[in-house]
């Protein structure tokens, strides 16, 4: 296990009060200047404008595990057993691809990244923690999906790298954060870029910065770490919330780093610890985030 080198004198700022119960999957649509996420246990899409402070959001019947940008507008939506597509913000959703890709009521979808090539790279989870089945598949854009690595809690921290030749993924019950080399399409010569460990925080979703370094969002950890290629923390951004889910890069130059965060599972003891848990933070870098790809 490799230490933190030091932690960043960096202070998160909260940008939305959301509440939300489990904020997760956020992504900056360029184009827009805004930022959409979901709360998964509320069945929501939202859509945040920095500048202006507004959070818009439209509510499914299914909840919604992650998204991707379309090419051409629009976002696929990876949902509790499918995926479906919505050509714009206040569209009804069209099933996309088989319906039932997940057949038990225990998984649902979690967590994804498209790549250079418009493939949807998506892995489900076992919300019970019943039985190590959740999968993480790919999604090609004509509709199918492939299944490419099971035996697993919770998919998690899907992201690849600047030149698209590693692919970072996460069991988050193991604390190991994975890397995997990409070829061809495919995952190979897997291996622990991070292990973190137990009761320290586990690894939830995660985005690369263009130096190539991987920012996680430890779960339980109470703060975002950026990880070198070796695999060290070289450097911590602490946050006055336990439950950060997921960490990705926006603004103009993508140098403002925004953070979602959870209130699920907590008792009233902790939320009373923590009146900010489920907002949305955000704080300053260096180094500009990696460009999301679209599907299609």
């Amino acid at each position: 296990m490799r230490l933190s080198t030091g932690d960043m004198t960096i202070t998160p700022q909260l940008v939305l009060e959301a509440k939300a119960e489990l904020g997760e999957g956020p992504r900056w649509n360029a184009e827009e200047q805004k930022l959409y996420w979901v709360d998964i246990d509320r069945h929501e899409l939202h859509r945040f404008d920095p500048s202006t402070g507004v959070d818009e959001h439209r509510q499914f019947d299914e909840p919604i595990g992650c998204f991707a940008f379309r090419r051409g507008g629009g976002l696929i939506l990876a949902m509790k057993y499918g995926f479906s597509t919505i050509d714009t913000w206040d569209s009804a959703p069209r099933s996309f691809g088989d319906p039932r890709i997940l057949n038990h009521v225990d998984l649902r979808f979690n967590d994804g990244r498209t790549d250079s090539s418009g493939n949807f790279w998506v892995g489900s989870v076992n919300t019970t923690k019943s039985a190590r089945d959740a999968t993480l598949y790919k999604l090609a854009p004509n509709g199918v999906c492939e299944s490419i690595e099971g035996g697993m809690y919770t998919c998690n921290g899907a992201a690849f790298s600047p030149d698209g030749t590693r692919f970072t993924h996460a069991d988050t019950p193991t604390h190991a954060l994975r890397i995997y080399d990409v070829a061809g399409g495919a995952l190979t010569n897997r291996r622990i870029l991070h292990q973190f460990p137990m009761g320290q925080g586990r690894p939830d979703g995660g985005t690369f910065d263009e130096d190539g370094q991987y920012w996680s969002a430890l779960f339980d950890g109470g703060r975002v770490v950026k990880i070198a290629p070796d695999g060290q923390i070289v450097e911590t951004v602490h946050l006055p919330v336990s439950r950060p889910t997921m960490v990705v890069f926006g603004g103009a130059d993508r140098r403002t780093a925004y953070v979602t965060s959870a209130r699920v599972g907590l008792d009233a003891a902790a939320l009373a610890a923590q009146p900010l848990a489920g907002g949305l933070f955000s704080f300053r870098v260096d180094t500009p985030g990696m460009v999301e790809y679209c599907f299609g």
